[in-house]
């Protein structure tokens, strides 16, 4: 990971792509959203049960299109069964299969999990891998994944996870263009916030996603972190076809604070 310098503040320069530029005015209205989700959500924290890095990431592998409830009421009886990647690599899908049946498109999943944990076991000692390059090369593995696995279990900020929730509210609070792909808002995050907040703030950018920034029946109309940050305050909409009332104190978005800087 790349040492953080004055010159390099977010300590970026070892990314395999570039990042956005952004603008103080920007970086400083991100750092208001965060303290406001670090005021409000101080323990947020993987939603995901585990107790080991091969755990974590089988759980996530499994957490694709699933809920991570869904995902944590099928892993206790999988991960007794198979304590170690060995214990996978030498059975077969077909046996991994018959404790994730209640998760969905769990045949593919349980190909992925025999497949990748070979590779640990082969290729990595047994070991889940620390870095995202290698991560990457296991079956199942994207990004996000990755993403989630480096910072939970080893506490290396290598990318910013993105996930349904945290999709909707980057572009809600303006803090990523509405037709980014979800690369691209990692991308903007990854610019905007410091690397070292990276998993932190995923986990309080979820935890409102589920609890306020709602994909419908959001709360907008009535949470002072939506009233100040979210476009939906600025405009008057809220949740369920209401209408929301127009905070005095709601921020302008991103792209106007940084205009309003020049």
């Amino acid at each position: 990971m790349t040492t953080r310098t004055p010159d390099n503040p977010r300590g970026l320069r070892d990314l395999p792509f570039r990042v956005p530029e952004v603008g103080n005015a920007e970086k400083a209205r991100a750092r208001r959203i965060a303290r406001a989700l670090a005021e409000r959500y101080p323990d947020a924290r993987c939603a995901l049960d585990y107790r080991t890095p091969h755990e974590l990431l089988i759980a996530t592998i499994l957490s694709a299109q699933s809920t991570d409830a869904g995902v944590n009421k099928a892993t206790p009886t999988l991960f007794a069964a198979f304590p170690t990647p060995a214990d996978y690599a030498k059975a077969s899908p077909a046996r991994i299969e018959k404790y994730i049946k209640s998760i969905g498109l769990y045949r593919n999943k349980a190909k992925a999990i025999h497949a990748a944990m070979a590779r640990v076991e082969e290729d990595f000692g047994g070991q889940v891998p620390r870095t995202m390059d290698e991560l990457l090369t296991l079956r199942g593995v994207a990004r996000k994944t990755a993403s989630v696995v480096l910072g939970n279990a080893f506490g290396i900020n290598d990318g910013f996870v993105v996930d349904t929730h945290i999709e909707r509210l980057a572009k809600r609070f303006g803090l990523a263009p509405h037709d980014a792909t979800v690369a691209m808002v990692e991308r903007h995050l990854m610019a905007l916030f410091p690397r070292d907040q990276w998993m932190d703030l995923s986990h309080r950018f979820i935890q409102h996603g589920r609890l306020v920034c709602k994909a419908r029946g959001w709360l907008c109309q009535s949470d002072p972190i939506c009233q100040r940050f979210c476009e939906n305050a600025r405009v008057g909409v809220g949740g369920k076809g209401k209408r929301a009332r127009r905070d005095s104190n709601a921020e302008p978005l991103a792209s106007e604070a940084s205009a309003l800087s020049n």
